[in-house]
């Protein structure tokens, strides 16, 4: 591996009545292999046992940043967040999903090696239920694709200057990761990756997979 720099990474993970699945993300985005990270988490006014899971885990990792406010929506949480980062780079994860150990890492390396690329997205881990593993295809209405295919807000990864110069996440009734892609795209390269190191969890009852695969 060729040597690369150390950037702070912020991760965003935004949360919201995930009591029984949430720590498990958080110590995915704790346990990397790239260590140079703060941890932004936004409850997002959860009714269930979700502050009581995180509050001795934030307490004990100086790298936690944790907010908790009222019920605002994903888009507006994730934004909470990118307004808090202070990180070179920044990314996503949903409270239901994981990252594989190097996730982190392999993205930072190939960043810093192409200072052309402002945003990666992709490849995913897909568990549970062939039956849940597709979605709607917000690019052909009527349609219905299978999660890999899709751009997964979960998978994205971006200098967060280019994040803010875009706005952050619009908010819009569904599709905000579709919709931030395309408008980043505009002005900016964007590039698929091909390592699957993010989970993609379609496993939760009331997780809404099947309309809209941007939803944490």
């Amino acid at each position: 591996t060729k040597d690369f720099g150390t950037p702070l990474v912020s991760v965003i993970l935004c949360t919201y009545n995930r009591e029984k699945l949430v720590t498990k993300a958080v110590k995915s985005a704790l346990n990397q292999s790239y260590r140079n990270i703060e941890l932004i988490i936004i409850d997002d006014g959860s009714a269930d046992g979700t502050m009581a899971q995180l509050t001795p885990i934030a307490l004990a990792d100086p790298r936690i940043i944790f907010v908790r406010h009222a019920n605002k929506g994903l888009a507006r949480s994730r934004n909470v967040g990118l307004r808090l980062a202070r990180g070179k780079y920044v990314c996503f994860l949903d409270s239901d999903d994981w990252y594989l150990r190097d996730h982190i890492r392999k993205r930072v390396e190939l960043m810093e090696r192409r200072n052309s690329i402002a945003m990666l997205y992709g490849r995913v881990h897909v568990r549970g239920p062939r039956s849940k593993q597709s979605v709607v295809d917000l690019e052909h209405p009527g349609k219905m694709i299978h999660v890999s295919r899709c751009y997964v807000g979960g998978t994205f990864f971006a200098r967060r200057s280019v994040l803010m110069r875009v706005g952050g996440f619009r908010e819009i009734p569904f599709g905000e990761d579709l919709d931030l892609v395309l408008r980043v795209k505009k002005r900016f390269a964007v590039r698929r990756v091909d390592f699957p190191t993010y989970v993609y969890n379609c496993t939760p009852s009331d997780r809404l997979c099947l309309q809209n695969p941007s939803r944490g």
